[in-house]
C-alpha cells in the first residue's frame, strides 16, 4: 500500500514539475553536441529528490546520506538552470560526500590518505554517471538494473540496508522512465537526476562493500565505468578538454553516428550490466578474477569496435 501511494504521489509530483518547468522555461535546447533534436523539459530527475524526502520522512535515521543527496541534487538543479563554476559545484559535492562518509564511518575505518582517494573516486563516479546521461532511457534503465541487483543481494544474499531505501528509488526510476523511456521523451533527467541517483547508488554500494568486505560489488557499475574511463583516456589522447561537452562516448557513437534508436542502446547497456551483476553474484571467484572476466572483454570491445566504427564514419564522410 505504501509503495502504491508513493508511486501515485510521484506521478502527481512530476505533473506539477512539468507545469512549473513549462512556465519558467526549464527546457533543454539541442545543440551540435546533443543526441536529441527537439526541445524537451529538463530536470525530470528531480523526482529522485522527492524520493529522498520520502526516505527522510519514513527513515529519519538515514538523515546524513539523505541530506547529502538533497545538497548535491539541489546544486545540480541550480546548475541546470544557471551554469555554475567548477569550484562552487566541487564545494557542494565535497559537502555531500563528507556527510556520506560520516554516516558510513569512513574516517574511522580508513586512514586519511585512503579517505582522500575515496573522495576522488566517489566524485569521479558521480561525474562519470552524469556524463553517461545523454540519450533517452539510459540513466533511468541503468539505475533500475543496478538497484534491482542491490535489492536482490539485500534479500537473498546478505541484508545490508532497509529495503525501503532501495524500493523508493526504484519507484522513482519507474516513474521517470514512464516519461523518459520513449522515442520522443517528455523530459530529461538533467544533472539533478543523474547526479542525485548516482550519489544514492554509491551510498548503497559502499554500504554493501563495508558490510561484506567484498569489493566485487563495485562491478555493479562496470558498463558505465568502462565507457566513461576509456572515453576520458581517448579524449586526453586527442588533447581535448575533458570537461567540455562532446559526442565521443561509445553510446553516443551508436546513437548519433550509427543511428541506433536511443532505446535500443539504453537496453543494451542495461542488459550488459544485468549480465555482469549476475556474474558477480553467482560466480564463485575472487574480486581479481571477476575484474578480469568483466572489465577486460568490455574494454577490448570498446577499443576495437570504437576504432572500427570511427573508421567507417570517416570513410562515409569522404
Amino acid at each position: 500500500m505504501l509503495y502504491t501511494l508513493l508511486f501515485i504521489l510521484m506521478f502527481i509530483a512530476m505533473g506539477i514539475y512539468f507545469r512549473v518547468a513549462d512556465r519558467y522555461n526549464i527546457i533543454d535546447r539541442p545543440n551540435e553536441r546533443s543526441s536529441h533534436t527537439e526541445v524537451t523539459i529538463r530536470g525530470g530527475g528531480i523526482i529522485f529528490l522527492f524520493g529522498a524526502i520520502s526516505i527522510q520522512i519514513l527513515h529519519p535515521e538515514f538523515w546524513m546520506p539523505v541530506i547529502g543527496m538533497l545538497i548535491i541534487g539541489t546544486i545540480s538543479f541550480i546548475d541546470d538552470r544557471v551554469t555554475l563554476s567548477n569550484k562552487i559545484r566541487l564545494l557542494f559535492h565535497l559537502t555531500a560526500v563528507t556527510l556520506l562518509f560520516l554516516f558510513l564511518n569512513i574516517f574511522q575505518v580508513c586512514p586519511w590518505y585512503i579517505s582522500i582517494c575515496l573522495y576522488i573516486l566517489v566524485i569521479g563516479i558521480i561525474n562519470a554517471y552524469n556524463f553517461m546521461d545523454g540519450i533517452n532511457g539510459i540513466t533511468g534503465l541503468y539505475s533500475l538494473v543496478v538497484l534491482a541487483g542491490l535489492q536482490f543481494v539485500n534479500y537473498y544474499i546478505t541484508p545490508f540496508i532497509t529495503p525501503d531505501l532501495i524500493w523508493i528509488p526504484v519507484i522513482a526510476c519507474l516513474v521517470f522512465l514512464f516519461f523518459n523511456f520513449r522515442k520522443r521523451a517528455k523530459c530529461f533527467a538533467g544533472d539533478v537526476g543523474s547526479i542525485s541517483i548516482a550519489f544514492w547508488i554509491i551510498f548503497l554500494i559502499f554500504k554493501l562493500i563495508l558490510d561484506t568486505g567484498n569489493y566485487a560489488y563495485i562491478l555493479f557499475l562496470t558498463v558505465y565505468g568502462v565507457d566513461a574511463v576509456l572515453t576520458i583516456i581517448h579524449r586526453l589522447l586527442l588533447k581535448q578538454n575533458i570537461f567540455e561537452a562532446h559526442r565521443l562516448h561509445f553510446y553516443q557513437i551508436l546513437a548519433n553516428e550509427q543511428k541506433w534508436p536511443h532505446l535500443w542502446v539504453s537496453v543494451l547497456y542495461g542488459s550488459l550490466q544485468a549480465l555482469i551483476i549476475l556474474i558477480v553474484i553467482y560466480l564463485p571467484i575472487g574480486f581479481g578474477g571477476l575484474l578480469l572476466l568483466t572489465v577486460s572483454p568490455l574494454a577490448l570491445l570498446y577499443v576495437v569496435l570504437k576504432k572500427k566504427l570511427t573508421l567507417i564514419n570517416q570513410l562515409t564522410l569522404h
